[in-house]
Order: structure tokens, then sequence, then C-alpha cells
């Protein structure tokens, strides 16, 4: 049985330091994949997985997410009036819907991940929380409702196989035991171990599951890697009484806090709506629910 994911906060307060220049005045979350925004993909994400609030944790610098996902119905009518409807259709897709509270938090300062998702915690609702980290994109079935189905209690952590070459980049899990299924448990995870020390090759990526009980926990975190609030420290403490699970989701992951990888998810989606154009005539956007990860790291 999916569990509903009332809440999904979406930390979008970063300052983007790995993109620079590109960043010094766009936020990384409004840089383009090819026909729209990094934030759309985890909007329409947290969409797909019923969330009834999506909290975006948003640093002051960066009002224009928020003014991107209000509703323009001035400019959607004046471009219907000049006849092309096929420019107007995508700017109603902009923003989470009828039915869906959404809610912008100011983080100040950058006092890492674990403090983001700790700005939110007067505005969710009862229930595990969601979690979207949106420079990493995840094409193929939505990645957070795929976790939903499968989720049954304590914390779970997207993730994917990296080569043992690049686990220091990541946020390593430690298994317990062998498993062929999609969710894995572990003891815990470390944070970019050194090179020949980490538990396994089964890496964090940008998703998670959270049981509500995370927020009393990180309001215990001290400052860790950066001198920054790790939210992989508080998930690590819970690990000792909750239950944490590694979920190997389907889909292709794209950390769009690169030049490389923001370059990639942008071929990738040019070339699944170009193959969307060659479908039968018609002038929406095809949601893509086809078959096809990220440390706290992010900059």
């Amino acid at each position: 049985m999916t569990i509903p994911l009332r809440t999904v906060i979406i930390p979008a307060a970063g300052q983007g330091t790995r993109l620079l220049p590109l960043t010094r005045v766009v936020p990384k979350e409004m840089l383009p994949v090819y026909d729209r925004p990094v934030l759309q993909f985890a909007i329409e994400e947290a969409v797909a997985a019923c969330a009834e609030r999506i909290v975006i944790i948003i640093h002051p610098s960066k009002t224009v997410i928020r003014d991107y996902l209000q509703p323009d119905p001035d400019r959607i009518g004046r471009v219907r009036l000049s006849g092309k409807d096929q420019l107007a259709d995508p700017l109603t897709r902009i923003g989470v819907g009828d039915g869906i509270d959404l809610v912008f938090v100011m983080q100040d300062d950058p006092l890492g991940l674990g403090h983001a998702v700790l700005c939110a915690a007067p505005y969710v609702l009862p229930g595990p929380i969601g979690v979207i980290l949106p420079d990493d994109v995840v094409f193929g079935l939505p990645c957070l409702a795929q976790m939903a189905a499968a989720y049954q209690s304590g914390h779970m952590v997207a993730a994917m196989t990296v080569p043992r070459s690049d686990t220091a980049k990541y946020g390593i899990f430690a298994p317990m035991g062998l498993s062929d299924s999609r969710s894995v448990r572990v003891s815990g995870m470390v944070e970019k171990p050194p090179h020949g020390t980490a538990p396994s090759t089964l890496a964090a990526v940008g998703r998670y599951i959270l049981d509500a009980r995370i927020m009393d926990t990180l309001t215990r975190t001290k400052a860790g890697r950066g001198g920054e609030v790790q939210l992989t420290d508080a998930i690590a403490s819970d690990a000792a009484h909750l239950p944490l699970t590694a979920f190997r989701f389907a889909g292709n992951r794209y950390d769009c806090g690169t030049f490389e990888g923001l370059l990639a998810a942008g071929v990738a989606q040019q070339t699944k709506r170009g193959e969307s154009h060659r479908a039968p005539a018609s002038n929406s956007i095809i949601r893509d629910t086809s078959p096809e990860h990220m440390s706290e790291g992010h900059g």
C-alpha cells in the first residue's frame, strides 16, 4: 500500500557555487534543462507523489523562484489571444495546481541541508515527510512516488550503485547483508568516505522519505562536515532506533548542480520532447512516465 506523503520539502536555498558564474544572478534551480527550469521537475515529482503541501526553502536572494511559481493568468490570456496556444499551454502547467498548499520558507544563512529541512518544521503535516533535492533530476517513473509505494516505516533514502572509485563523492550506505530487492535494509551511511574506506558502492541520492521524528533529531544535531547541520548525520543517528532503508529506484539520475549533468539532462529532455512531438497530434505537454541521486555536498 502506498503511504501518503502529505508534505514534500524542496530545499532550494543553496548558492550554486559549482555552477558559477551562471548562478551569480540566476538561481541554479531556475537554470534550463532544455525547455523548463530544474525546479519544475521537482515540483512535478512532488505532485506525482500526491503531496498536499509543498514547502520550498529559499534564500532571500532567490525570490525569483517564488515569482516563477505564481499564477499568471493575464500573460496566459494575452498569449492565447495572439493565437499561440502551443506557447500558452506550458504556462498553465507552472505551479502546483489546485488543492495543493504551496509554502515558501526563508533560510537566511547557508547552515546545511539538515538546517534547511528543519526550517520547514512548523509547516509539516502529520505523517512521513518527503524531501526532494531539485538539482538531482531523475527521468523515468516519478522517483518519490516509487519510494512511497515501497515505504513501510523509519527513514528511506533513494540509492544507486556507483563505481568504487567514485564513493568519496557520495553518502555511502552500510548494507545489512545482501538483497536482490529494490529496498535494502542498511545500518547507517557515511558521508563522502575517504578512498578505500567505503562500506559499499550503494550511494545516496537526493530523495528521502523521513519519519516525522527527524525534526526532533535535527534540533539536537550539531554542525558536522563543512560546519553545517548535515541531514545525513541526523539520519545516521536515528538508525540506532528506527529502520533505515536504501531504495534502488528505477530511472536515470542527472546531477544538475554541475555543468556536465545540466548539459546531459538537457540533451535527454530534448530527446524525450522530440519523441513526444512526433507522437499523435497534441498540444499538451506529456509528463514523463517511462521507465528509465545526491549527496549533501551539492553546492
